[in-house]
């Protein structure tokens, strides 16, 4: 089973922690809880999880490494790369979860290679990589309101009122995560954006 490196985008510190743009690094406390496995700071300048997803059958599943930078977004590629190197893993087994202006608030996207849509931690990624052919899971966080800039709005914490829903988005996030990670991107990409398109 290939061994995957998934990495949740954001800014490191209790300040940032509940921003928009820390949807990324979210999902992976989600999937840190699956896993029953603890963060500790790795050599490359991140919190690494490194442990089994899930049981199949009563097998325990895939080993996945998952990583938080402990920089901050625009300048985590870095970091990606490094870990990348030293677990070798290839660029197309590597996920970034990153919040998306793009798409609506809690949709979900899956999608490989292509352009980073403005997103500076993706750009660093990208440079650090020395391709754009890496996994992305993307969650929507909607386009800010009125004439509110975009980063302003990304470095904001998500509203009180919404917290439970966006908790609900999380563990959906996490298990398009594991069904990728145990069934391969092409079948996991088919299956979440099939339900998608049925809700």
């Amino acid at each position: 089973m290939p061994l995957y490196l998934v990495v949740g985008l954001g800014n490191p510190g209790p300040a940032y922690a509940g921003n928009r743009h820390n949807v990324g690094q979210m999902v992976l406390d989600v999937l840190g809880r699956q896993m029953s496995a603890p963060f500790a700071t790795h050599k490359a300048r991140a919190q690494v999880c490194d442990g089994r997803l899930g049981y199949d059958g009563g097998v325990p599943g895939p080993r996945v490494i998952l990583a938080k930078p402990a920089t901050y977004m625009n300048v985590s590629g870095p970091v990606v790369g490094s870990l990348a190197k030293f677990y070798s893993i290839p660029a197309d087994h590597v996920l970034m979860i990153h919040d998306d202006l793009d798409i609506p608030p809690h949709s979900l996207r899956l999608k490989k290679g292509g352009g980073e849509g403005g997103h500076n931690g993706l750009k660093s990624t990208s440079s650090a990589l020395g391709t754009r052919d890496y996994l992305r899971l993307r969650v929507g966080v909607g386009r800010p309101p009125g004439r509110m800039d975009a980063a302003a709005y990304v470095l904001r914490d998500f509203p009180a009122a919404e917290r439970e829903e966006w908790a609900i988005t999380l563990v959906e996030a996490a298990d398009a995560v594991a069904d990728l990670v145990r069934h391969g991107f092409a079948a996991a990409q088919e299956r979440l954006h099939s339900t998608v398109e049925r809700k």
